[in-house]
């Protein structure tokens, strides 16, 4: 297999492209630094397409890994034909080279396997050759042997049934043809274990669909539903035409004097052999592919919460709610830094709301507190009406967002969180977290691992491997698109950058405590464990403010200094300049690109992302995202009457809709019928997490706390009703 010409075909690029990719990964190199440092190699390849085609290199150079060993084990037993060997080679999927290995490979103790110890080969092989005629018992008879365990011609018969049977099965045109008839004319159903039993699988107690039309979340819901013992889920194959298929190529032509043994051995392969098998691989199939849906679309929903605009320059209230144990707040001024921390107790059962206003009243002066984020937790609901009410009473101008908490419990009891507050409890790092995520999501939300932030579905159901490994990969490229604050950045942060691993990025934190903030990106050669390759991955995404060289505030790689210094002596700059806001205009006095980029010695597209960062130095790809709803006001979810128009905030996205949060605690559901006039295949198609939309009350449910909304609005209703 050509894999370069593959990995061409598969991801629409050039064969070119897709051959400096594989290059520049094979030497160590990160796809975050490929992406962003070496363009003119790839063509601009995104860091998208660079992990969808690393993905892919992995697979493909495991599937000529497999072919190989595949080839060896058949030529060992000296079965392998040159025929065999080209439809091996020629494989493009796992799937088929284990369907041609098939018979080749070592079996456990079979039926068919006591028929061949028998001597029983031969009568199968008569048998076949004879298919046009009853088998003789007469023939058989030849085959009983007491001293081989055979005592009848019935069973002579019958050891020869299982060795065809089994030569049925391992056939893999035979299989290839009844796992896509399976799929596409094949049904998935599920019954209840108990009908009369109440859960969430309801809806999935009498469900039958076509496997081919099967969406990603119902598959995985009842995958669920079946692990927790209270679905049975089958493939129901076609079955009669599955049948008529084998024995037209097993019994080579229709024919009213083709034996009925071994039309019945046929029934036999498929019912015993066969259909159990390709149902599990069906099912296997449907759940990779539903698995992988789900990890794709928690990655997207992943990378939009991430790269939420921070909220600069504000002291923050991070507030934990509780009921017994009392809410924690924590104080944070505009670094994130920690100035204060206190518990309050206006929740039930002590009810002390005066006494908490009082705290709140004092905190708020002293440290000219404007923003309050709380947790969206327990007791969430009853601190947000005590936060509205105390905001009516006091004169300073704050207001409050809720924030989702998913995952600050993970960090608060986790060794990094622990780490970094050791004289705090888990509910007091729980309120720091809080309160940081609202400044700053991508500083903290990398903190706590990624499965545990919550915007996927049936992340706990899926391969853990391939997910941790995409979200990583999301972390990653999130951190490094952003860039990172060499001297303020905290460890889990500085773990995520291209070329730094955890140990390193430790190793950095420590010299920094040591030796004091750097001075200019070279210094981090003296890091122990930091060699020239990891500071040539890593050195462009690290930013350093009133350092020695100005360009190490920018996103500019030191590889290309030489370059910038030639181009700025030339049109007159200089580097301290930078210092004010960037360059302004200087792309426009770049005449000639090509030109000037041969000159420097470097590419165009090198060139041009230097003038972009000369011009808008280490600008927030952030600062263009939508910034979060500030709230100083509440409705109640009895309050929400349909018709009403509402401005929310997406906080997931999944395969059947997306659930907004509109002020009222109890996120409401937009289904994918209802977010456009336009036929849409995934709900990423309109939303986002992080977006804020504007939604229709369709209907409220107050038993059941579920709001149904839809965001095709009316041109009347778009007029009114907005809050």
């Amino acid at each position: 297999m050509d894999i370069i010409q593959t990995l061409s075909d598969e991801l629409g690029i050039r064969r070119g492209q897709a051959d400096a990719a594989v290059k520049l990964i094979d030497e160590g190199n990160t796809i975050p630094f490929i992406a962003r440092y070496r363009k003119e190699a790839t063509g601009a390849l995104s860091d998208e397409v660079l992990r969808n085609l690393d993905e892919r290199l992995r697979y493909l150079r495991n599937l000529e890994e497999r072919k190989s060993q595949v080839l060896a084990s058949i030529e060992e037993q000296g079965a392998l034909t040159k025929e065999l060997e080209e439809q091996i080679r020629a494989a493009s999927a796992l799937v088929e080279v284990e369907d041609l290995y098939r018979p080749y490979r070592p079996k456990r103790r079979t039926r068919a396997t006591a028929a061949r110890e028998k001597g029983l080969e031969p009568l199968a092989d008569l048998l076949m050759l004879q298919s046009t005629r009853h088998p003789a018992l007469v023939e058989a008879e030849a085959y009983v042997s007491a001293e081989k365990g055979v005592e009848t011609a019935e069973e002579a018969l019958a050891g020869a049934g299982d060795i065809l049977a089994e030569r049925i099965s391992d056939e893999a045109a035979y299989r290839s043809r009844i796992r896509e008839l399976t799929f596409r004319k094949g049904l998935l159903a599920s019954q209840a274990k108990d009908p009369e039993e109440k859960s969430v699988y309801e809806m999935y107690y009498g469900y039958e669909e076509p496997v081919k039309k099967a969406a990603g979340h119902r598959i995985l819901a009842l995958n669920r539903g079946e692990k927790e013992k209270l679905l049975t889920v089958r493939v129901e194959a076609p079955e009669e035409e599955i049948l008529r298929y084998l024995e037209k190529r097993v019994l080579v032509r229709e024919d009213p004097n083709t034996s009925p043994f071994l039309r019945e051995v046929v029934r036999d392969s498929y019912e015993r052999l066969i259909e159990p098998s390709i149902e599990r691989e069906v099912r296997a199939g449907l759940t990779e592919t539903a698995e992988e849906g789900a990890i794709q679309v928690f990655g997207e929903n992943l990378k939009q919460l991430l790269m939420q605009p921070p909220i600069a320059g504000q002291v923050v209230l991070g507030w934990d709610p509780a009921f017994r144990t009392g809410c924690k707040l924590a104080v944070v001024d505009a670094t994130g830094k920690v100035l204060d921390t206190t518990v309050i107790y206006p929740t039930a059962p002590q009810n002390k709301v005066t006494e908490a206003k009082a705290v709140l009243k004092k905190l708020i002066r002293r440290y000219g507190i404007t923003l309050i984020a709380v947790g969206n937790g327990t007791a969430s609901r009853e601190s947000e009406r005590i936060i509205v009410e105390f905001l009516k009473e006091i004169p300073e101008k704050v207001q409050y967002v809720i924030v989702n908490e998913a995952g600050a419990s993970v960090y608060s009891a986790s060794k990094a969180g622990t780490e970094e507050f050791p004289d705090f409890d888990v509910a007091q790092r729980s309120a720091v977290s809080i309160a940081r995520r609202l400044q700053d999501p991508l500083a903290e939300l990398v903190k706590i691992e990624p499965r545990s932030i919550g915007v996927g579905q049936y992340q706990h159901d899926m391969n853990q491997k391939r997910l941790d490994e995409t979200l990583k990969g999301v972390v990653e490229d999130c951190v490094n698109r952003v860039g990172v604050d060499l001297n303020t950045a905290s460890a889990s942060l500085l773990g995520y950058v291209s070329g730094i691993t955890k140990t390193t990025a430790k190793n950095i934190v420590a010299y920094r405590e040591e030796h004091g903030a750097f001075e200019d990106r070279r210094q981090l050669l003296k890091v122990k464990g930091l060699g020239p390759k990891a500071f040539l991955q890593c050195a462009g995404f690290l930013r350093i403010s009133g350092g020695s060289e100005p360009l190490d505030g920018t996103g500019v790689h030191p590889e290309s200094y030489p370059a910038v210094d030639k181009l700025l002596g030339r049109l007159g700059f200089q580097k301290e300049q930078l210092a004010g806001g960037g360059l302004s205009g200087i792309s426009r006095r770049v005449a000639d690109l090509p030109e000037t980029a041969r000159e420097l010695g470097i590419g165009e597209i090198t060139l041009r992302d230097i003038l972009t960062e000369l011009e808008k130095p280490a600008r927030d790809p952030r600062d263009e995202m939508p910034k979060p709803i500030l709230r100083t006001d509440v409705l109640e979810l009895a309050d929400l009457k349909p018709g009403m128009v509402l401005k929310g905030t997406v906080r997931n996205v999944i395969d059947f809709g997306a659930f907004v949060d509109i002020g009222v605690h109890q996120d409401g559901l937009v289904h994918i019928s209802q977010m456009s006039d336009k036929f849409i295949r995934h709900p990423l198609e309109a939303v986002h997490v992080g977006d804020i939309v504007d939604v229709q009350v369709m209907s409220v449910d107050l038993s059941r706390k579920r709001i149904q909304l839809t965001m095709k609005l009316g041109k009347k209703e778009e007029d009114h009703g907005k809050r």
